[in-house]
């Protein structure tokens, strides 16, 4: 393992080097803006339930599992396994997809109060739905590069 991971730069960092690798540096925004999106969520009103619960399901999960995972990572619990760097990929992967259909369904949410609410109910689910999409991305590009991690592990 130790061969690999010298030069390539392929097993999972642990302690504090997870906030000076890149793609595991994305962690602390994850959990900034994904918090941030679920703080939004809470507050706002959005008139079909069903979305704002599936926006609330995601972003909550989310959150919790990259707290989780940043934990994991931040006391080595890892090893320096090959199955994390697969649980590392196959998370993110997953995640950006929730998260995009969240986003979706905020932004349809938002377009919905465009009409008969109040400004401050439609400047909430726009601030929600920028985010949502920020994280979104995030999720994208470290799922991208946890990908190049795990193909070349």
């Amino acid at each position: 393992m130790a061969p690999s991971a010298a030069s390539g730069g392929s097993s999972l960092p642990s302690g504090f080097a997870v906030f000076i690798t890149l793609p595991d540096l994305l962690f602390i925004f994850e959990f900034v803006f994904g918090g941030l999106v679920w703080i939004l969520i809470a507050s706002s009103h959005v008139p079909i339930p069903l979305i704002q619960g599936w926006v609330m399901f995601t972003s909550v999960s989310c959150f919790i599992a990259t707290t989780l995972l940043l934990f994991l990572y931040l006391i080595g619990a890892h090893g320096s396994r090959t199955s994390w760097i697969t649980l590392d990929a196959a998370y993110h992967c997953i995640a950006s997809l929730f998260y995009f259909g969240a986003s979706v369904l905020e932004a349809l949410a938002a377009i919905e109060l465009q009409v008969g609410f109040t400004y401050k109910h439609y400047h909430e689910n726009i601030a929600a739905v920028v985010f949502s999409f920020v994280v979104t991305l995030l999720y994208v590009v470290h799922a991208v590069f946890s990908l190049i991690r795990w193909k070349s592990s």
